[in-house]
């Protein structure tokens, strides 16, 4: 039979296992996954929420692990807005090759379409987003409900002073396309942040 003292010990002994087990389980799960966009004006380095929008991350990773977003462009650029990319070459043809079917919108989950935060760039049917995505320049919380909302997904967390080289660049029409860079702007690649 175990003394007090010793049974003592090991109820806290095995509360303590137990707690920095789950501390260290919650710490874990908690860790975001980052994308790094090589782009041809530097870095941009963004967070995903893969707990508030899981449909959204999920299928913006399937196009990063697949090479999808290499050698594309930013091919909308508004100032004290967005920039946008993820669909064409700088010939502004739209990629189709390799183009998943279309997403569910996912809005309302405490995300906003803030400086910063990245979301999926859509048509007008709210549930059409499939690779293109863009960087709000600015404070667009008009967009969480226009229209059904756009699904914010991620936040840049290093490399805004890029975002803003971008937003500067000189722009032009280009066939049915307006505000595109005279320039083109590259991503160069997109690819996970190994941890």
């Amino acid at each position: 039979m175990f003394s007090p003292s010793l049974l003592h010990g090991l109820v806290l002994g095995l509360a303590a296992c137990l707690w920095l087990g789950s501390s260290g389980f919650a710490q874990e799960a908690a860790e975001k996954p980052q994308v790094v966009l090589e782009t041809s004006e530097g870095k941009i380095t963004i967070e995903l929420e893969p707990e508030k929008a899981p449909i959204t991350v999920a299928n913006f990773l399937k196009y990063v692990d697949e090479g999808y977003y290499d050698n594309l462009i930013f091919h909308r650029v508004i100032p004290r807005f967005m920039i946008q990319g993820g669909g064409f070459s700088d010939k502004m043809e739209e990629k189709s090759k390799g183009q998943h079917p279309p997403i569910k919108l996912e809005v309302g989950k405490g995300l906003s379409n803030e400086r910063g935060a990245v979301a999926m760039a859509r048509t007008s049917n709210p549930n059409s987003a499939t690779s293109q995505f863009f960087i709000n320049h600015a404070d667009n919380a008009q967009l969480d409900n226009l229209g059904g909302g756009y699904a914010v997904f991620g936040k840049v967390i290093d490399g805004m002073d890029v975002v803003d080289a971008v937003a500067k660049a000189e722009t032009t029409t280009k066939g049915p396309h307006g505000d595109v860079p005279v320039k083109p702007i590259y991503i160069k690649s997109a690819k996970r942040v190994k941890k």
